[in-house]
């Protein structure tokens, strides 16, 4: 490849490759996160999302596929996070016939702990400035929704596709978007990935938010 051909490379391109060696750098932070708390990444993984679902539970399958993986895989690791005391099976709430999947307190504790762990991609990301982060979350959000759009990734409880999420209904140019739920502003800085009250808003809804989202933060969104 000559210099101009790498030049020429298309743009999206080059963002891949350089976002694959910032996932290959994340990946070794996860081993290593991991491997302290005795889990696999999988494992790891896989609680982290259970303990985020509350005590309602989870099914296997809601696991494996949030995982991305089979459910064999999935129920291989959810019997190792048993056998550790982190995780229990319960009679499903909903549907006496399933299994729901809850965490412990002392797999609470063990999520608690690797919440704290600074990671290396956590201190290079420290390097921006706070407006910089604030732009990449922005753009981290909406490439996730391309991605839930394109049915490449499960639906995530992001901010943006909830229906108690109310782009800059605010004029405080901090805090200028609102959550419906707890009735308070909050700015971009605050948009969640993953939020455990997260309820999908209908379609016309969903739509309409990301339209007025896009429109005020063309910077990161775009139209």
């Amino acid at each position: 490849m000559t210099p101009f051909d790498a030049i020429s490379t298309p743009l999206a391109r080059r963002l891949r490759e350089g976002l694959d060696r910032i996932a290959a750098a994340m990946r070794a932070d996860e081993w290593g996160v991991a491997e302290e708390a005795g889990l696999t990444p999988t494992q790891l993984h896989a609680l982290t999302f259970i303990a985020g679902r509350g005590e309602a539970g989870l099914r296997l399958r809601a696991v494996a596929e949030h995982l991305g993986v089979t459910q064999p895989t999935a129920t291989d690791s959810i019997a190792a996070l048993a056998r550790k005391g982190l995780v229990v099976k319960r009679p499903d709430p909903d549907d006496k016939r399933a299994v729901a999947i809850r965490v412990t307190p002392a797999g609470c504790d063990v999520v608690r702990a690797i919440g704290l762990a600074m990671t290396s991609a956590e201190r290079a990301l420290e390097t921006l400035t706070p407006q910089e982060q604030q732009t990449l979350l922005e753009l981290v959000i909406k490439t996730i929704r391309a991605l839930q759009q394109a049915k490449a990734i499960p639906p995530q409880r992001l901010c943006v596709t909830c229906r108690h999420f109310r782009p800059y209904a605010h004029e405080d140019a901090e805090l200028p978007h609102h959550c419906a739920l707890v009735g308070a502003a909050f700015g971009g800085r605050h948009l969640r990935l993953d939020c455990p009250e997260h309820d999908p808003a209908p379609p016309p809804a969903l739509e309409e938010a990301w339209r007025v989202f896009a429109r005020r933060a063309p910077r990161a969104a775009g139209s």
